[in-house]
């Protein structure tokens, strides 16, 4: 942290309590071009930062008030020192832009405007997920903090808005500006879900300050650096179907979106990447088929078991290479949430309550893999995973380990009958 300069004028509050109330600042001198004053009124003072550019042109920041009547906190109220320290960073912002390092922006560079610059950004460098983030923002993030300035945000109004997040319930579908959300589930999964929902939104967060952060726009990161998420919450039971399940869900499914299920059993494959398979995607010969537009951004060739291949081979018979494999009743390509209401009528009609949603076949197709002793590194690769972190996490614990086979063996029975017409003994 640099040297505070002294003042003798505005050093102290009880140095400031004896000058005049006037409009022009006391100003102190930081560095050629750089000044922090000081601006009496009748009910305190108020700081103001002043940048002089090469050109001449002077840029100007209300920083926050004196603590001429309440004590400094550093959010609202700042002492001399609290307003030096917030003047330089003022100062190094507005002399980064004027080296060109970062654009100018007009007026305080509000969380509103990261969160745009970031989705900006995100979509240039080909992230996959545009629509989420989008909606995890609109929905979560600008109600709290849309105009809030980046630079005075402070850790504590992050930790608040977070542990808020994780209170609410889940939220339901509704009309534009009618937001609705479930009655909060109190139990400790309901818990742990709420949490973990609010560590992804404070992800998003995050993430588009920092980006506010590496492309200079502000100059510290320390406020939401020291904002933890919630620990222990994505330790969730992995939800599967078993054999019977599958048999009964497939059958209850009308005839388009059964191909769809069927698929997705086979190949582990998301629902997004099952929606732009095309004809030219599946190869007999080798009897795969390719995911070329995946969540990770990196095609994979799945491979199909002979039961795989009969429907793919069904599915690609007759159609353009470029055709699509998996459509509508319309033959309109499968769009963006529209699998969540057929899935829950299948569920229903299949008996399976509570219905699972689409997803739970994924991890159904890898949990089968995994009890039948497939390596984990074989299950990544089929699934599309970077690494095996994220396939152990889910499976691992499904898989025949030495620790079971050996407590199963040598733990010998006690001989313990269950019968229901044993009376319990009683004392005497």
């Amino acid at each position: 942290m640099a040297r505070t300069v002294r003042n003798a004028k505005t050093s102290t509050r009880s140095a400031r309590s004896h000058l005049p109330a006037r409009r022009e600042p006391y100003w102190t001198t930081i560095s050629l071009g750089c000044a922090l004053g000081y601006r009496r009124g009748i009910n305190g003072g108020t700081w103001i930062a002043k940048f002089r550019d090469d050109t001449g042109q002077r840029h100007m920041s209300a920083l926050g008030a004196a603590d001429d009547a309440r004590d400094a906190d550093g959010i609202s109220v700042f002492s001399f020192a609290q307003a030096q320290e917030r003047a330089r960073a003022f100062f190094n912002q507005k002399g980064r832009e004027a080296a060109g390092h970062v654009a100018p922006h007009n007026g305080p560079y509000t969380v509103a405007d990261a969160l745009t610059a970031y989705q900006e950004a995100y979509v240039r460098r080909g992230g996959k997920a545009p629509y989420s983030i989008r909606t995890v923002v609109e929905a979560h993030i600008l109600p709290a903090f849309a105009t809030v300035t980046v630079s005075k945000l402070t850790a504590r109004q992050i930790e608040l808005w977070h542990q808020e997040t994780a209170e609410k319930g889940a939220r339901v579908r509704s009309r534009p500006g009618h937001a609705k959300g479930r009655k909060a589930d109190e139990t400790a999964e309901g818990i742990r879900k709420r949490r973990a929902t609010a560590n992804r939104i404070l992800t998003v967060l995050k993430a588009a300050l920092n980006h506010a952060w590496k492309t200079g726009q502000v100059t510290s990161d320390d406020a939401w650096r020291r904002v933890r998420p919630f620990r222990s919450v994505d330790t969730a039971t992995v939800r599967y179907l078993t054999d019977a399940e599958c048999v009964r869900l497939v059958n209850a499914c009308e005839e388009s979106f059964r191909d769809l299920v069927h698929a997705a059993i086979l190949t582990g494959c998301r629902y997004a990447e099952l929606g732009r398979m095309q004809a030219a995607d599946f190869n007999s010969d080798a009897g795969t088929v390719t995911v070329r537009f995946s969540k990770p951004g990196k095609p994979r060739h799945v491979v199909l078991t002979a039961e795989a291949q009969q429907l793919f081979a069904r599915l690609a018979a007759g159609r353009a290479s470029d055709a699509l494999l998996l459509m509508r009743p319309d033959g309109q390509p499968w769009g963006t949430s529209q699998q969540s209401r057929p899935m829950d009528e299948a569920c229903d009609r299949a008996g399976i309550a509570p219905s699972v949603s689409f997803h739970v076949l994924r991890h159904t197709h890898g949990s089968r893999l995994a009890m039948r002793g497939v390596p984990m590194g074989v299950i990544a690769a089929q699934l599309g995973h970077a690494d095996t972190r994220m396939t152990e996490k889910h499976y691992a614990h499904l898989a025949p380990s030495y620790v079971a086979d050996t407590i199963r063996a040598q733990f010998a029975p006690l001989g313990i009958v269950e019968d229901s017409n044993v009376t319990p003994m009683r004392g005497h």
